[in-house]
């Protein structure tokens, strides 16, 4: 799923304050030329600053296998290959989605693909989200991370398709928005408390 998919949703009741969020404008975020699928009909996107070393930001955000330990929302995480993150890198995760007037509460196993990934700058992986009762056909998610004075802007984009979603497009929407702010400010939150502990 998109990617990031998710994390998705699964936190709806989390407004994200940390995080602004923004109607998509006609410029879609990319890496390396890549950005969300233009055709779907689900997208979000929003940004942050994160007052800390943008190295450190990248790190903690591309140590899949650690996602569980900073972000409530994610309850599994495995890498299916070796070595450094990378494109072609292939990581398996878990969320919990809540039920909604048209899906049952599930868990959404996902796995994301790296297509393109551009170090400390760029990251952009896609896949589907699989649970009982609901599933989203295809996540693209990109990431950008942008060195500014005092910390990195950090800019999320995702788009969902699969017909389940796309029947109910405003239930669809709000929890992937509630999901994009939940890890944008969690991320914000795990990476400013590390520079401040190092003080």
């Amino acid at each position: 799923m998109s990617s990031a998919l998710l994390a998705l949703a699964v936190t709806a009741g989390l407004t994200g304050t940390a995080a602004v969020a923004e109607a998509t404008p006609a410029t879609a975020l990319s890496c390396r030329g890549a950005g969300i699928d233009p055709a779907a009909q689900l997208h979000h996107r929003t940004e942050t600053v994160i007052r800390a070393p943008a190295a450190a930001v990248w790190r903690l955000h591309t140590d899949v296998v650690r996602w569980p330990a900073w972000q409530p929302s994610v309850t599994s995480a495995k890498r299916l290959d070796a070595g450094p993150l990378r494109p072609g890198s292939r990581f398996r995760w878990t969320t919990p989605a809540p039920a909604t007037p048209t899906t049952p509460a599930t868990t959404l196993v996902i796995t994301s693909t790296v297509g393109q990934m551009q170090p400390g700058r760029c990251v952009r992986w896609t896949g589907p989200a699989i649970g009982d009762g609901l599933r989203i056909d295809r996540g693209v998610h990109v990431w950008t991370f942008t060195p500014v004075r005092g910390g990195v802007l950090v800019r999320t984009e995702e788009s969902w398709t699969g017909a389940q979603l796309e029947a109910d497009p405003a239930t669809a929407l709000r929890y992937l928005a509630a999901g994009l702010d939940a890890w944008l400010a969690d991320l914000k939150t795990t990476a400013e408390g590390r520079r401040e502990g190092n003080r």
